[in-house]
């Protein structure tokens, strides 16, 4: 198997349940970039996130916001932001919903602070520090007790904004996803929480993001491989050449994986790097 691009989730995928990069998977990222094989993630995070948490590694790409803004050695190569009328139609919905909604720009989020906390490192750190088994419901907990205090929200509109929207994340549980899909007509939408959605622009995906990454590298669907375990994570491992499901990862992605690993907690990305001899 010819693989030249490794693509890889972050949270359960990448992370492991404790919220670090586990030694395995520092030394296969390691061993596979020795070898010329350029590795990224592939992640539902925004740009500026995604750098504070994953710099260590040294990656080579990172396709953010579902495919939405993708950079490539220090240089953006794709850009996919809403236009106004679909921007207008999120923010429209937030308003008549009373939710609260992040703006993903290309160097900055801004928007609800009680989400702003939720996606920050320090609370990322705080939430895997709690219990194991009721950590998440803790968390989502906690970020309810600071929307309550938090009442008063001001909702932009899409004209306000200086500088392109290609992400938004939207507060909002599963049974609310038929709502959203009739509303936000100009739109795609991705789970990659149970307490959240991220809205992106129509046609908008994280595959599509590879597809322009792997074009501008030119290189072939074939020669990439791709890891990860939720549900907006689907479309990017039916498209590549190698799609790996964490063994953490839900029922409908293990479904259409080519290959199911161990978990992120015990070196599910390594051991699935060595099956395939790539390392």
């Amino acid at each position: 198997m010819n693989i030249k691009a490794i693509f890889f989730d972050i949270d359960g995928t990448l992370f492991n349940g404790n919220g670090s990069v586990l030694a395995s998977t520092k030394r296969a990222i390691a061993l596979a970039q020795a070898q010329g094989i350029l590795c990224g993630v592939a992640t539902g995070r925004g740009y500026p996130n995604v750098l504070s948490l994953v710099s260590e590694l040294g990656l080579d790409f990172y396709v953010t916001y579902n495919g939405q803004y993708v950079v490539y050695q220090n240089r953006v190569i794709h850009a996919h932001p809403f236009n106004e009328e679909a921007l207008n139609q999120v923010i429209s919905y937030a308003k008549l919903h009373h939710k609260h909604i992040l703006f993903g720009a290309g160097e900055k989020m801004t928007g609800s602070l009680t989400m702003l906390v939720g996606q920050s490192k320090h609370f990322a750190k705080l939430l895997y520090r709690l219990p194991k088994g009721n950590h998440l419901s803790t968390g989502v907990k906690l970020l309810k007790r600071l929307a309550i205090r938090r009442k008063r929200r001001h909702y932009p509109q899409a004209s306000d904004f200086k500088e392109p929207i290609y992400q938004c994340i939207l507060m909002a549980s599963r049974s609310e996803l038929t709502c959203l899909k009739e509303s936000l007509t100009l739109c795609d939408i991705q789970r990659s929480t149970s307490q959240s959605v991220d809205i992106v622009p129509k046609g908008g995906s994280k595959d599509k993001g590879i597809v322009a990454l792997v074009n501008y590298l030119g290189l072939t669907m074939h020669e990439v491989a791709a890891f990860g375990d939720h549900f907006n994570d689907i479309d990017m491992l039916k498209s590549v050449g190698l799609g790996v499901a964490m063994g953490n990862a839900k029922k409908q992605v293990k479904e259409i994986a080519d290959y199911v690993t161990a978990d992120n907690n015990h070196d599910g990305i390594y051991l699935a790097l060595k099956h395939f001899n790539i390392i």
